[in-house]
């Protein structure tokens, strides 16, 4: 059997948009092993096609990175090494460099490396492969799957999908209807205020909604204040499993752009986007569910990948009015509602 590597080392919901070219890959008959990095492994355990998810941290792709050292690089090429694998594909975002990964990949003996490169290669890359446009990033990776020669069977959708069965959560959300919503971002350039996302709940709960808000453990502080008395706070309750099994059985999720909000589309779920411009809508926002974008996509901050808002008082996504949320869960929550819905930008 063929073994193949497949490398995304950033986040959570970075890993989540690489399952349409793991599934192409597995779909061969290969056996594929995902290299994730520390913040993306537990999404790995949930993405279809994967059969062993390895964990590096790589230096040039980590938000916090440690040192560059030779013991730390030479224990992971012995481990490719020791792994031995057919071909590797190694997928980064547009401003991140597949090659560091690639030379180290070469030093273990991986006869075949594809990758998404604008820079030279040289002899690191077999597959030096080009994405024109701005496609969301899960066509972009799928892209490079197909360039090697990788395609998904005819029956699969090509959207986000999950490894189903997901735990039962009943216990959590009891019976009957209701809507996520998860305040908070991997950033903070990318997170609506407590006060928003409260005053959000309020009038969402106003409205007839049962509201769960969600969060990671690190997050129980704003999911308690941002819930009140108005919704039920999940915060820290959830392993990722079960956070996506919660996802999976709401109506609408309203999150921002980060890793649930992928993780509410993979799980087939509808989403209420609110998006900061730091980054461009057109290739992160939730995929293959409708979706409604809401936020100041003409912001000053846009295009500027800021982590921290460099405008006072985080006018792209805190001037949201509540009431275009509201009409958003009850556009997207309607029966029948199986194509994107227009976006619509707030100012």
């Amino acid at each position: 059997m063929t073994r193949v590597l497949v490398a995304r080392q950033d986040n959570l919901g970075d890993v989540l948009l690489a399952g349409p070219c793991v599934r192409a890959v597995a779909a061969s008959g290969a056996q594929v092993t995902l290299l994730a990095g520390p913040h993306g492994r537990a999404a790995g355990d949930l993405l279809p096609g994967v059969a062993d998810v390895l964990t590096w941290t790589a230096p040039w792709i980590d938000p916090e990175p440690p040192p560059v050292t030779a013991e730390d690089t030479g224990a992971f090429v012995a481990l490719m090494r020791e792994k031995s694998f057919d071909r590797a594909l190694i997928l980064t975002s547009f401003h991140q460099s597949p090659l560091p990964l690639a030379l180290l990949l070469r030093q273990a003996g991986v006869p075949w490396i594809g990758a998404i490169s604008e820079d030279y290669p040289g002899s690191l890359l077999d597959l030096r492969h080009r994405v024109d446009g701005d496609p969301p990033e899960p066509v972009r990776m799928l892209s490079l799957a197909e360039a090697a020669g990788f395609s998904l069977p005819p029956d699969d959708h090509g959207a986000l999908a999950l490894r189903r069965p997901l735990p039962n959560t009943a216990q959590l959300t009891g019976g009957g209807a209701y809507v996520v919503v998860h305040p908070a971002a991997s950033v903070p350039a990318r997170q609506p205020s407590a006060a928003w996302s409260r005053e959000t709940v309020r009038a969402l709960a106003a409205d007839g909604h049962r509201v769960f808000v969600t969060g990671a453990p690190s997050e129980r502080t704003l999911t308690r204040e941002v819930a009140g008395t108005s919704a039920v706070d999940l915060g820290g309750r959830t392993s990722l499993a079960e956070l996506a099994a919660v996802l999976s059985g709401a109506r609408v999720v309203v999150a921002p752009n980060t890793g649930p909000a992928h993780l509410a589309a993979a799980a087939g779920t509808p989403v209420v986007s609110l998006f900061a411009p730091v980054v461009p809508q057109e290739r992160w926002a939730p995929y293959g569910v409708p979706t409604v974008v809401l936020g100041d996509q003409q912001a000053p901050c846009r295009a500027s990948r800021a982590r921290v808002c460099p405008v006072p008082g985080h006018p792209c996504l805190d001037t949201i009015d509540s009431a275009d949320v509201c009409r958003a869960v009850t556009a997207l929550a309607q029966p029948g509602v199986t194509s994107p819905v227009p976006a619509a930008a707030t100012s």
